[in-house]
C-alpha cells in the first residue's frame, strides 16, 4: 500500500543516455547516489514526514545533522555545509496563484543527487523536467549543481514574471485624473506597496543564499554558475527599488494636485465670499426693524441700493482680475 510519503515524492534519474521518471517508492529509491554517471533528483510535497527522512539520510549515509535541520520547519533562508553535502533552505513567495503565499523549501545536494522538499504543493520547476525528458541543452551532462542552479534560476524568473503581472505601475496622470483619495484607493496603494516589499524580502533571501552558494567548498559542487543567478537577482531588486521610488514619486504627486485643486475651490469660495460680504452688510443694514430710518422714506432707494451694491461687486472684481486672483 503507498504511504502519504510516496503519494507525495517523486524520482527522477537521468544520464546523458536515457532517464527515468516515476513515484517515489521506499523499496526501491531510498538510494540517490547510483555510483554511476547519473544524477537523482527527487521531490517531496510536505514537511512531516520525518520517519522516511530518516531512512533516507541513514540509507545514504548522510550527515545525521541534517535530521535537526529539517525538524525546524522554519529555518528561513540558510546555506550549510555538511560533509559531501551541502543543505540550503529557502524562504520563498508562491507564484502560481493569484493570492501571494510564502512556503519553506529545502535543498540537500551532493554531487549526484538534489533532493529537494517543499512545504506546499506547487509545481514551480516543469520546465526543467521538460529539458531533461527531452534531453535539451547540457543538463543531462552535468552534475547536480548544475541542476540546482536550474532550479534556482527557475524561482528567480517565477519572480520576475509574477511581479511584472502583479506589480503595473500605473500611468500618473492618469491616476491623478481619474482617482480619488478615497478610503479604497489608499487601501490599495498600502496593498501594492505591501506587495512590493514582499517581493523585495524574498528576493533578497534568493541573493543571499546565491552570494553564499558562491563560496562554498564541497567535494564534486561547482560555484561557477551561480555568479549569473546573482546579477539575475540584482538586476529584479533594482527593478523592485526602482517601481518603490516610482510609485512614492506618484504619490506624492498625487497628492500634491489633490492639494492644488483644493486650493482652487478654497480661493474660488473666497472670492465669492468676499463680494458677498460688502452686499450682505448693505442688506443686513436695511432689513433692521428701526422706525426713523431715512433711506427708506425715499422714492428711489431701492434702485440707488442696488446699483450700489453692483458697483461694489464690479470693483470688487476688477480688483481681483488686477491681482491675477482669477
Amino acid at each position: 500500500m503507498e504511504t502519504d510519503f510516496e503519494e507525495n515524492s517523486w524520482v527522477i534519474n537521468y544520464s546523458p543516455d536515457n532517464y527515468s521518471n516515476q513515484k517515489f517508492s521506499l523499496d526501491g529509491d531510498l538510494l540517490l547516489s547510483k555510483g554511476d554517471r547519473s544524477v537523482t533528483w527527487v521531490n517531496t510535497y510536505g514537511l512531516d514526514y520525518m520517519d522516511e527522512f530518516r531512512q533516507l539520510v541513514n540509507r545514504n549515509d548522510l550527515d545525521d545533522f541534517l535530521l535537526r535541520l529539517l525538524l525546524n520547519q522554519k529555518k528561513g533562508n540558510k546555506v550549510i555545509e555538511l560533509e559531501n553535502q551541502l543543505f540550503v533552505a529557502a524562504q520563498i513567495v508562491k507564484t502560481e496563484y493569484q493570492n501571494m503565499e510564502s512556503e519553506q523549501m529545502y535543498f540537500v545536494v551532493s554531487k549526484d543527487f538534489v533532493w529537494c522538499i517543499q512545504e506546499k504543493r506547487g509545481d514551480h520547476f516543469d520546465w526543467i523536467r521538460q529539458r531533461i525528458f527531452e534531453n535539451k541543452g547540457v543538463i543531462r551532462k552535468k552534475h547536480a549543481d548544475y541542476l540546482l542552479f536550474f532550479i534556482l534560476e527557475t524561482l528567480i524568473t517565477n519572480y520576475k514574471e509574477k511581479y511584472e503581472e502583479t506589480v503595473l505601475m500605473e500611468n500618473a496622470l492618469d491616476a491623478i485624473v481619474k482617482r480619488e483619495p478615497t478610503p479604497e484607493f489608499m487601501f490599495e496603494v498600502e496593498q501594492k506597496k505591501a506587495t512590493i516589499h514582499d517581493f523585495k524580502k524574498a528576493s533578497h533571501g534568493l541573493r543571499d543564499i546565491i552570494v553564499k552558494l558562491e563560496r562554498v567548498e564541497v567535494k564534486g559542487f561547482q560555484t561557477k554558475y551561480f555568479s549569473e543567478l546573482r546579477e539575475q537577482v540584482n538586476g529584479l531588486i533594482a527593478d523592485i527599488d526602482s517601481d518603490i521610488q516610482e510609485l512614492e514619486s506618484q504619490i506624492n504627486l498625487f497628492f500634491s494636485v489633490q492639494g492644488h485643486r483644493l486650493n482652487e475651490v478654497m480661493k474660488t469660495l473666497t472670492i465669492f465670499s468676499v463680494i458677498f460680504i460688502p452686499l450682505t452688510f448693505l442688506a443686513g443694514i436695511y432689513g433692521m426693524n428701526f422706525k426713523y430710518m431715512p433711506e427708506l422714506q425715499w422714492p428711489y432707494g431701492y434702485f440707488i441700493l442696488l446699483a450700489v451694491m453692483l458697483v461694489i461687486t464690479i470693483i470688487s472684481i476688477l480688483i481681483f482680475k488686477r491681482k491675477k486672483w482669477f
